[in-house]
Formats: C-alpha cells, sequence, structure tokens
C-alpha cells in the first residue's frame, strides 16, 4: 500500500482590520463594530479627522415613563455607547431647498466647505426606538456650538481680500445657512447610521442610511 503523507496546514494571517479590533477594542461587540466602521471610512470611502465619542444618553431615572417602559428604557440605553465623527471626502446630504439656493446662485456643492458629519455605529439585529434615537439626537451638538466652530471659516472668509463675485455668493450662503439652521428650514439635525453584520457569516459589509430629525421634506423631479 502506498504511504500516506501528512500535510501540515498553515494558518493564515489574520487580516490588518481583525489585527486592529483585537488590539484595540474590549469584548463589547459595539466596541468591536465601532473600530471596524471607523476603519470602513478612513480606508475604504477616505474620510479625515475622525474621532470616537462615548454617547450620553439620558437615564432613564430622569423621567417619569408609562407604567412598562421603564426597562424598555433601560435597554435603549446600554445599547448605544459610541458615536463617530469625520469629515467626508465629498457631501453626503443636500437638502432640496438648500440644492435650490444653490442652483440659483450658480453655486456648486464641491465649492462648499466640508462639514463634519456624525455617524452612529450599529449591529445588524440590533433593538432600536423612536426613543432612543430621539436621545440620539438631542446628544447632538446644538446650533450655537456648530457656529462656534465655524468662526475660524468666516474669518478666513472675510479676510480672503480677493472680493470676487464668488467668494461673496460664498459669504452670503454662510450667513444664511446659519439662519436656516436656526429656524430649520433646511431641515433638522442629520447622522449616518452604520450598520454592519457581525453575525454568522457576515462578511463585514458596512451600509450607511441618513438618518433624519423630524419630519423630511420630500424632493420634487
Amino acid at each position: 500500500m502506498p504511504g500516506t503523507k501528512s500535510t501540515s496546514i498553515t494558518k493564515p494571517e489574520p487580516s490588518a482590520l481583525t489585527t486592529l479590533i483585537s488590539s484595540t477594542a474590549s469584548s463589547d461587540p459595539l466596541s468591536a463594530s465601532t473600530t471596524q466602521i471607523l476603519h470602513n471610512l478612513q480606508h475604504q470611502h477616505l474620510w479625515t479627522s475622525l474621532q470616537v465619542h462615548d454617547l450620553k444618553l439620558p437615564s432613564s431615572n430622569s423621567s417619569s415613563p408609562a407604567a412598562g417602559s421603564v426597562k424598555a428604557s433601560s435597554e435603549d440605553n446600554a445599547d448605544t455607547p459610541y458615536l463617530i465623527s469625520g469629515i467626508p471626502p465629498h457631501r453626503v446630504y443636500t437638502h432640496p431647498d438648500e440644492q435650490l439656493y444653490l442652483l440659483e446662485r450658480g453655486l456648486r456643492e464641491e465649492e462648499i466647505e466640508l462639514e463634519r458629519l456624525f455617524v452612529l455605529p450599529a449591529v445588524k439585529g440590533q433593538s432600536w426606538s423612536l426613543r432612543k434615537m430621539a436621545a440620539v439626537f438631542d446628544s447632538l451638538p446644538d446650533e450655537t456650538e456648530i457656529q462656534a466652530a465655524e468662526v475660524s471659516l468666516n474669518e478666513r472668509e472675510e479676510t480672503d481680500g480677493s472680493g470676487g463675485v464668488k467668494e461673496t455668493m460664498l459669504a452670503e450662503y454662510y450667513e444664511y445657512r446659519k439662519k436656516a439652521r436656526l429656524t430649520r428650514e433646511w431641515g433638522g439635525k442629520r447622522l449616518l447610521l452604520a450598520m454592519v453584520d457581525r453575525g454568522m457569516g457576515g462578511d463585514g459589509t458596512v451600509v450607511y442610511y441618513v438618518v433624519q430629525e423630524g419630519a423630511v421634506k420630500p424632493r420634487q423631479n
């Protein structure tokens, strides 16, 4: 009988993402998902200035919910510990009224200063509720904080010195945008919901959904 040969199977090296998750994330699956989504934004979608924020949701004891809803509120707060923020390489969403404003003045989206956008990490099958999503939006910076962050941008526009028509229209746009945010003329707060499948058979694909606070004006074709 011919002899049998024993072959040794070499274990494949872990991917860069697996190594990153193992070295930086805790045993919490949401922490690992946050690291995975951060890696995806940086290396696949080319976001810059990425930061991870602790999501401070209000305690279920801060209000007086109806009977039988305390448990649901507690579960809501326990499942969303992180937020990611960063600057995408291009605009992700433009409100229809803002888009009309730009078209009427001959401004293009690539001429507008890119803004920091928030991303909410989530896993497939995670439980969500309107209470929890509302608490996430409440945790985002308010308009005063956003406008304070834009002081350097406004100063740069004012001291540009070129005096061109395009620069004037851009300055008018940034000023009008402040008012539109306060009145929510161009919509309320918005973020990206990043959904990743970490279950059995999941291929690690991250899907992003635009989520907005309140009613959204439909687009006109």
